[in-house]
């Protein structure tokens, strides 16, 4: 049994038009990316020295500033179980807490890169880490 063809040639113009019109397509590589630079990186920095974290700092802001992150969230703790004694740290403050983002701030190469460094909500770390917002370029 065959179909007959009841579609009027409007009809079949007008279908021909919209499976040729790729504008309603998502393009799923732009929206990877644009997820992707919207994605905030988290870098733990708990067990390093001061040297190693300032290193990683480093690293990290340049290497997201280069790939267009927005955010970056330090785990940096807030220096309860240390057992050291640091000249960096007192028995009230964390070494990282506070030596990261005076790092951050004398170090030319990365503080031009940075937007703001503020303290994260709760749910993200509070008092234990450091959200770094990166400027775009």
């Amino acid at each position: 049994m065959k179909k007959k063809d009841n579609l009027s040639q409007k009809d079949k113009e007008d279908w021909k038009n919209f499976l040729e019109d790729t504008s309603r397509i998502p393009d799923k590589d732009k929206i990877n990316q644009l997820r992707e630079r919207n994605r905030t990186i988290r870098l733990d920095l708990h067990g390093l020295t001061l040297n190693e974290a300032n290193k990683k700092v480093k690293d990290i802001i340049i290497s997201c500033s280069e790939k267009n992150y927005k955010t970056i969230l330090l785990i940096t703790g807030k220096g309860l179980h240390s057992k050291d004694n640091d000249v960096y740290k007192s028995s009230k403050l964390s070494k990282l807490k506070y030596s990261v983002p005076e790092y951050i701030k004398s170090e030319p190469e990365i503080s031009k890169l940075i937007l703001s460094i503020k303290t994260p909500s709760q749910k993200d770390g509070g008092e234990g880490a450091l959200l770094i917002q990166l400027k775009k370029l």
